[in-house]
């Protein structure tokens, strides 16, 4: 099962016909990283945006420098990933339940703070389908489903880092999270664009590590 999930994530993340709408799921899970990141730093949140090119946008009112902004800013290519490396230690002791719950709750959280239509759907049919799964199916379903989360959240964190850098190359994505933290901190969008891929290529291993040995 740890396999077939895994290969199963990847061709979701490889193959583009796939991707465009599996990223969307990405694109909640960066978002609530900025946002739980602006709360924990003290920032007042104001909302969150996601937009049928599968971008958001998190407003949090607050300093506009400073290390809550700079972490806030720093949290959301990392999300994913990270989320991802932690389903992973809670199936590596069988805890399929509470990747499923926490899941739950993430949407909800999300989903109150959500300010457009689009992303009302985009949320509400993610939650659809796990409460599907949740609901519906068998405990060996479920149990797949909660890897192939896993999976997808860790090989999905890497790709955005690479099509972020791609577009920064054409000269897009100027006001992207590295350049935020590159005008905050004084070090260039590039380092950070590295700093990104290093944490989820880091994740994908140790997470690896305990889902296959």
């Amino acid at each position: 099962m740890v396999l077939v999930t895994a290969g199963i994530a990847l061709v979701l993340v490889a193959v583009n016909a796939f991707w465009r709408p599996a990223r969307n799921v990405i694109t909640i899970v960066h978002e609530a990283g900025h946002a739980l990141i602006a709360v924990l730093a003290g920032r007042r949140l104001a909302g969150i945006r996601l937009h049928s090119d599968t971008s958001g946008v998190t407003v949090s009112r607050g300093k506009p420098e400073g290390p809550g902004m700079i972490c806030t800013a720093l949290a959301g290519y990392v999300a994913p990933s990270l989320l991802g490396l932690a389903f992973a230690a809670l199936l590596g002791t069988d805890r399929v339940t509470a990747v499923l719950v926490i899941c739950a709750v993430l949407l909800f959280a999300v989903l109150v703070m959500i300010r457009n239509a689009y992303g009302v759907f985009t949320v509400v049919a993610t939650g659809a389908v796990l409460f599907a799964v949740s609901w519906l199916a068998t405990d060996e379903v479920q149990g797949a489903f909660a890897y192939l989360i896993a999976w997808f959240l860790l090989l999905g964190g890497l790709r955005p880092v690479f099509e972020l850098q791609g577009k920064r190359r054409q000269g897009q994505a100027q006001d992207s999270d590295a350049d935020q933290l590159a005008r905050l901190t004084g070090a260039p969008a590039f380092f950070w664009v590295g700093t990104f891929a290093m944490v989820n290529f880091g994740s994908v291993l140790l997470a690896a590590g305990w889902l296959l040995l």
